[in-house]
């Protein structure tokens, strides 16, 4: 079987003998299971773990389930064998009833037992876990297949290079660091720019990216969304009205970027407001969407303005909308890049966008040791030049570095005490 490799995967080996127990969150199909799989392939064949000593369990079959449902105790007893270190790796953990009490249990009565647990639902494991299990457990997500990851599976020569760039784009955003551009003629530029087309059409979930053909991703996009619909929404989260789901879920599909005026909203799926917020909440938890809040200098003013809504994966809003055409070819491409960016920008920074009365915008502000402004331009440059919008916001916050995502230009400008640097968006 082919696998592709996951960052995350390092982060729990580095952590896997620690005390407290591994949670990974993500959606349905992101691979957790894949994930605590290679976990314990590594436990055994790397770092010597004798096989009985790994135990694998999965809580979406019903036997397991009830098992531990009516005796968490005595179902781990049954699966130690000996008073040595044992790695319990419980996938879809969100089935358990009273989750965090049960996990709490069994960590306080078994200390020779490290637990690493996977769930779908991040709504549902914090309202389980939360109280029960505070500074027990590590919590980690793992989502659809980020651009590095997509490119290491790719192209691993292109995706070091990448690392390196990228870097180098994320040290601006999180400490500032003055970017040297490339001066020199970008060789790379557009084989990045064929393989963000190619994510950005069709996403990042393992399956889909491993698929072969364009119709056998599409239809595996449908029927993420069909399993998300009927195991998470319906029979987990008793979400009744799965009509006025899907067209909630398109309309934010169809407006992807847009700002998210609940009253509006509402009244074009049949919803009404609280409903609506609760359901937008569910989206979030559940990891189609990621809402960003404006930048203000007031937090109170800040949280009474609307958010914007983005697609976790790109795949799934395609699929929606039906639409799987080159970035280039849609009326949305420069949406769609927005959409990347907000995805790749949530990795490393918290992030609002900007927008005033006079409804002048920048597209993210980057919350690192400064307030960063990045604005989107999926278009080619000639020369370094700077849009009205962006113009008022530097001499509104004066900021030290801003950043121009482009479709294919390097470069930099000075605008008061503003450094401004113009990046590719392939490096994003």
């Amino acid at each position: 079987m082919t696998f592709i490799e996951r960052t995350l995967l390092g982060d729990l080996k580095t952590r896997v003998d620690r005390r407290e127990i591994l949670a990974v969150k993500g959606p349905r199909q992101s691979g957790k299971t894949t994930l605590l799989k290679r976990l314990a392939e590594w436990l055994r064949d790397e770092k010597g773990v004798d096989e009985a000593h790994v135990v694998y369990v999965t809580l979406e079959d019903r036997e397991q389930l009830d098992d531990m449902s009516q005796n968490p105790k005595d179902f781990v007893s049954r699966r130690l064998v000996d008073g040595r270190r044992h790695y319990l790796l419980v996938d879809e953990a969100q089935y358990l009833p009273e989750l965090g009490q049960r996990l709490k249990l069994v960590y306080d009565l078994f200390d020779n037992v490290k637990m690493v647990v996977t769930g779908s639902s991040s709504l549902e494991l914090k309202r389980q876990t939360g109280r029960f299990l505070v500074g027990r457990m590590l919590e980690f997500e793992l989502l659809p297949l980020s651009f590095f990851e997509f490119l290491s599976y790719k192209d691993k020569g292109l995706s070091r290079m990448y690392a390196e760039w990228n870097g180098r784009v994320v040290s601006l955003l999180t400490e500032g660091t003055r970017l040297d551009v490339k001066e020199d003629e970008d060789v790379f530029t557009r084989d990045l720019l064929v393989h963000l087309d190619e994510y950005s059409k069709f996403g990042g979930y393992p399956a889909v990216v491993l698929a072969r053909e364009e119709e056998e991703k599409k239809k595996l996009l449908k029927g993420i969304i069909s399993t998300y619909m009927d195991r998470d929404i319906v029979s987990f989260l008793q979400v009744t009205d799965t009509i006025k789901f899907r067209n909630l879920m398109t309309a934010l599909a169809a407006t992807a970027g847009s700002m998210v005026k609940v009253d509006r909203l509402a009244n074009e799926v049949g919803s009404y407001f609280k409903e609506l917020t609760w359901l937008l909440d569910v989206l979030e938890q559940t990891y189609v969407i990621r809402r960003v809040r404006p930048f203000h200098r007031s937090l109170v003013t800040e949280l009474k303005k609307a958010p914007k809504a983005y697609f976790v994966d790109a795949g799934l809003r395609n699929s929606l909308v039906d639409n799987f055409a080159d970035l280039g070819k849609r009326a949305d491409g420069g949406a769609m890049v927005e959409g990347f960016v907000a995805n790749q920008l949530s990795s490393h920074v918290r992030m609002g966008y900007w927008r005033t009365t006079a409804k002048t915008e920048v597209d993210f502000v980057a919350y690192g040791r400064t307030a960063t402004p990045v604005e989107v331009k999926f278009q080619r440059f000639k020369k370094p030049e700077l849009s009205r919008s962006l113009g008022g916001f530097l001499r509104s916050y004066y900021p030290d570095r801003c950043l121009v995502v482009t479709r294919d230009f390097w470069g930099r400008r000075k605008v008061g005490k503003t450094e401004v640097a113009y990046v590719p968006v392939g490096y994003m």
